[in-house]
């Protein structure tokens, strides 16, 4: 089979489109906006989601703030945690090895159980804002939050060829920016530590400590947009949640859903996302053309 051949098995392999569709979407993008919890990294893929969501509550249970985990749906569940399909490259039984020595390779979560939900903090923080807009209350506990992410930041799971990617995007004069509801901070201190800060500094768009905004929404990728300058016809987001492609349809913008699990793609295919792709690999193939 010749290279040209096998390039375009493997991007039908990858994607629930043509591999026109996503080249169409990949090789017009100058703007490139990447959620981070997701086609970046698995931020708390080594500092368990569910303790810092019980050490919430529990904090906030001790300032009168009591009832949070029914309100946030038994606290709501992270569609970033649900249980991945293998990587069919693995070898049986093999234990995967450590990505930060193997770019390009990510090991499965060893924590993962099949139906398992995983608690986001991130439904805490909003629960509390809806019961409490506003306030030092919430302003202290989005700076907790920040600093069980910046913990967390420090065993972030790499998404597998999101690093070659990046560099790759940066290397072609792309210029790309995280837009997402994690801190800014968090976002900043993985970056540095993968080497991958220069790559999107000054353009990193997180939650603010006010918490008033906390999902994906047209208003964080607008002002994404106005600070670069970036028109939305040659703008790209790269999401996994179908708020993501709520946010990008509204903002006028292109958007590429990234999802390792069928459910989580079918979910994203279910709100509109053109393209999804199972692997950020044809990406970083079709940019090394």
């Amino acid at each position: 089979m010749t290279s040209d051949a096998t390039h375009i098995q493997s991007a039908r392999a990858e994607t629930d489109a043509g591999p026109e569709r996503l080249r169409n979407l990949v090789i017009g993008a100058r703007l490139v906006l990447w959620g981070f919890d997701g086609p970046v990294c698995r931020l708390f893929a080594g500092h368990a989601a569910e303790r810092v969501s019980a050490d919430l509550l529990r904090w906030l249970e001790g300032r009168g703030l009591r009832g949070l985990p029914a309100e946030a749906g038994r606290v709501a569940p992270d569609p970033r945690a649900e249980p991945e399909a293998p990587d069919p490259r693995a070898e049986a039984g093999r234990v995967a090895p450590d990505p930060r020595a193997e770019p390009g390779r990510e090991a499965p979560d060893p924590r993962a159980e099949p139906g398992r939900e995983a608690p986001d903090p991130q439904a805490v923080l909003r629960a509390a804002h809806r019961r409490r807009p506003g306030g030092d209350l919430i302003a202290q506990l989005e700076e907790r939050l920040t600093q069980e992410e910046l913990r967390a930041a420090a065993s972030a799971m790499p998404a597998a060829y999101a690093d070659p990617l990046i560099r790759t995007w940066t290397a072609v004069g792309a210029r790309q920016a995280v837009v997402t509801d994690r801190s800014p901070r968090a976002v900043r201190a993985y970056l540095a530590g993968r080497g991958l800060l220069a790559c999107f500094e000054p353009r990193i768009y997180g939650r603010t400590p006010d918490a008033h905004r906390l999902a994906p929404d047209p208003h964080r990728l607008d002002r994404a947009l106005h600070a670069t300058g970036a028109v939305p016809s040659t703008t790209l987001v790269i999401g996994d949640t179908p708020a993501a492609v709520a946010a990008a349809r509204e903002a006028g913008v292109g958007f590429l859903g990234y999802a390792r699990a069928e459910r989580k793609a079918e979910a994203l295919r279910r709100a509109g996302a053109p393209v999804v792709i199972r692997s950020l690999e044809p990406v970083l193939r079709l940019l090394r053309e």
